[in-house]
């Protein structure tokens, strides 16, 4: 299956109560082999090939980024502009795992032509997102001799990125007890649990040899920075069935967490992209899962003498794994049979839906929508953390998820249709999504980050299948 050995004794998914009501996890298929998944891989990037070429010939940057289909058709949603990176990452994707090099030059040629503003805008935290995925992705790409090497481009990709990890963490906020996190784009308040998939900027411009510079010259380690946000997220975003209130459910994630920006101490969770601040927001939890996953995946290339200030290595690492197992299992715990995840696992909806999770999920019901971009991110996390721990568990759930998110009724078959994953879903609260004519819930439509996701989850795959490098986003 691939080079790491899993450990067998967490095979079993037992049931697991929540509150009065009895639990049975998504189904895993334990003779389910990596191997398996080798058709599914190459589908999808056939059909992304179709996608990726339809949306680079048909849409203007002067148009802002495209966010999510409607009627099939890539459109913007102004918020923030935090896609366009992932759609010309999936250009350099879609070169990663077939080599076909007219996809690396759309990726390149956007990229530089393009993402300049995303490196110095300091009104997202998103950095992560737009420049990883694009500068990030190239670095990695020419490090690897996928692409010839050439001096003067190398700088200019690790300037980008040195550049974009200083900005983002410039975006502080101080809590009580001398920590602190990049606040999201709501205000110095507001930590939310997505940007912890984003730090992974400030990792690798800290690899880069970077720091942020403040006044009197004052130096900022970014590794220092990533490690207290993503703590502040793992303490305050992740529950852990602790007792921490009347709704402290192990691996519950809050969408938003809110600090008192005069003295620094927390007040509450909130969700803008929620349905309520203490029911989970399937795709904030897929953040969690993955960008925990990554990042302890990251810290084996830190020295320990740079763990020191933070406790050391083992205590960084069992804060870091505490959150990554209690996102994943929350997530295995709360999704359908089939692994894929209604948008909210508290939508008022799902009552009328029954016994939800003990079987397939239903893009089609007409109570509550689907998530598939929450499917897309959390498998990698499931497989990531699975590798990790060499635990069975997680690796044949992150399995599971890819093989069902990776054929009907979720990839895009029609080449008509822009998007790559079908039945996801942004704004739920805001009424943003496109519903078929008829129903009042969402169906049918793709995102940029579900679909870079779901190439990044094939990306990856595909390098297991084929003993290729492990993939990374550093280098």
């Amino acid at each position: 299956m691939s080079s790491f050995v899993l450990k067998k004794d967490l095979t079993a998914f037992p049931s697991v109560k929540i509150g009065s009501a009895l639990i049975v996890p998504m189904k895993t298929e334990p003779s389910l082999q990596t191997s398996d998944l080798a058709p599914a891989v190459k589908s999808l990037f056939d059909h992304a090939a179709v996608k990726i070429r339809s949306l680079n010939s048909g849409w203007s940057p002067a148009s802002g980024s495209p966010v999510f289909t409607s009627h099939g058709k890539y459109t913007s949603r102004g918020w923030t502009e935090w896609t366009q990176g992932f759609q010309f990452g999936s250009a350099l994707l879609q070169f990663d795992g077939t080599g076909d090099a007219e996809f690396l030059e759309i990726g390149r040629k956007r990229t530089v032509d393009v993402m300049a503003p995303h490196i110095t805008h300091i009104g997202v935290h998103d950095h992560g997102f737009n420049n990883v995925s694009t500068y990030g992705n190239l670095l990695r790409l020419m490090a690897e001799g996928r692409i010839e090497s050439n001096p003067w481009e190398q700088r200019f990709y690790e300037l980008a990125l040195k550049c974009t990890g200083a900005v983002q963490a410039a975006r502080w906020t101080n809590i009580a007890g001398g920590s602190g996190f990049i606040y999201s784009f709501n205000g110095p308040h507001s930590l939310f649990v997505d940007t912890v998939r984003t730090v992974r900027a400030l990792a690798v411009s800290h690899r880069l040899g970077h720091a942020l510079f403040g006044e009197n010259d004052k130096r900022f380690s970014l590794l220092d920075r990533m490690l207290q946000h993503m703590d502040a997220t793992a303490r305050y975003a992740v529950y852990y069935g602790e007792g921490r209130d009347s709704y402290d459910v192990r691996g519950r994630v809050a969408h938003e967490s809110i600090f008192n920006t005069n003295d620094g101490n927390y007040r509450c969770p909130n969700s803008q992209q929620g349905y309520a601040p203490f029911s989970t927001w399937t795709r904030g939890l897929a953040w969690a899962m993955l960008g925990f996953a990554e990042e302890l995946e990251f810290l084996e290339t830190v020295p320990d003498s740079d763990l020191e200030a933070h406790g050391g290595r083992a205590k960084v690492v069992a804060w870091m794994t505490k959150a990554a197992t209690a996102a994943c299992d929350f997530y295995i715990d709360n999704s359908a049979a089939d692994g894929i995840p209604y948008w909210d696992t508290g939508a008022p909806g799902l009552e009328k839906l029954g016994d939800w999770r003990g079987r397939s999920s239903d893009p089609y019901n007409e109570h509550e929508p689907v998530d598939s971009s929450a499917a897309a991110i959390g498998a990698q996390g499931l497989l990531r953390l699975g590798r990790y721990l060499k635990n069975e568990k997680y690796w044949q759930a992150g399995l599971t998820v890819t093989r069902n998110l990776f054929a009907a009724p979720y990839l895009s078959t029609s080449d008509a249709h822009q998007g790559l994953i079908l039945h996801a879903v942004y704004h739920r609260p805001n009424g943003w999504d496109t519903a078929p004519v008829g129903s009042m819930v969402p169906s049918g439509e793709a995102c940029m980050w579900g679909d870079y996701h779901a190439m990044e989850l094939a990306a990856y795959l595909r390098r297991v299948i084929e003993g290729k490098p492990y993939l990374t986003f550093w280098c």
